[in-house]
């Protein structure tokens, strides 16, 4: 287990929520942050989302946590000091930060802006920086990251609301994007109905394909047609719906992270279609009954 510095290496007060142990419970907590780099920005933090990935890391579920923890990777705020080399960003711009902060930026990952693969990558919280000081979440009062790292929000988009996109937006995103699923004519089967799976729906409908939720629970139809504007609802606990969409979807973008049944998934793809499992579950449980 890596070794906490001393705070008097972190210079700057900060405040935040901390898990102390695998309890879960959050309490007050006073750290620090580094200072501020020659590229570094310095922001308020005004919204901070509560993904399942922390709830996982305060109980320690993946068995990598390290108390005291601060969680949360969904950060936004308003800049309040940048370093003299920040060209991204200036003083007042509302910003956020999502699950990484680091990484070496000299591996091919990272030399193809793929750092989420870098081998050494960085995590916002639960990680040791490049300094060796301990990185601590979002559920606190500021926060500082690498103009590298620091996305600028448009003065048009809600903090409260953009948050999100930091985490479970750019995780439904990215494949729809990257697999060629982000086009008027496909047709995505989207399975789950929580918060990636919500905007997972809004995106395939913005890029104008035809979608299609796919969940066990009859009772989120309505907010998933008439809310969230998917074309059709799928029940997965009823044979006759799962054989009667076999072979039409272009693509399934799975969120659900519970023990699920993988094998009629395939089976409502077209032939080489692609199915992208996203919900992340716990060691040592299957993947399917």
């Amino acid at each position: 287990m890596a070794k906490v510095p001393p705070e008097e290496e972190h210079p700057v007060k900060a405040f935040g929520w901390a898990a102390r142990d695998q309890s879960g419970h959050l309490s007050p907590f006073n750290f620090s942050r580094r200072e501020t780099g020659d590229e570094d920005v310095r922001f308020k933090v005004l919204y901070c989302g509560i993904c399942h990935s922390d709830l996982h890391s305060i109980k320690n579920d993946w068995d990598f946590s390290f108390y005291p923890l601060v969680p949360g990777h969904e950060i936004v705020g308003e800049v309040t000091e940048v370093g003299i080399k920040v060209n991204k960003v200036k003083i007042g711009d509302k910003v956020g930060v999502g699950c990484m902060v680091g990484a070496c930026h000299s591996c091919e990952s990272c030399k193809n802006d793929l750092e989420n693969y870098c081998p050494k990558v960085i995590f916002t919280y639960n990680s040791i920086y490049h300094d060796g000081t301990f990185n601590y979440g979002g559920y606190s009062d500021i926060m500082v990251a690498n103009e590298r790292y620091i996305v600028h929000f448009p003065e048009n988009m809600p903090l409260d609301a953009g948050a999100p996109l930091l985490c479970a937006g750019i995780t439904v995103y990215s494949p729809l994007k990257y697999f060629g699923l982000a086009q008027p004519e496909k047709h995505i089967g989207v399975v789950g109905l929580g918060g990636l799976g919500h905007v997972a729906v809004k995106f395939a409908k913005a890029f104008g394909a035809k979608v299609t939720v796919i969940s066990t629970s009859p009772s989120k139809k309505d907010e998933a047609m008439e809310h969230l504007g998917a074309d059709s609802f799928l029940v997965s606990r009823d044979p006759d719906q799962i054989q009667a969409a076999m072979n039409t979807m272009d693509g399934i973008i799975d969120t659900v992270s519970a023990v699920h049944p993988i094998l009629p998934l395939l089976g409502l793809l077209k032939s080489h279609g692609t199915l992208v499992m996203e919900g992340r579950w716990l060691p040592g449980v299957p993947l399917e009954e």
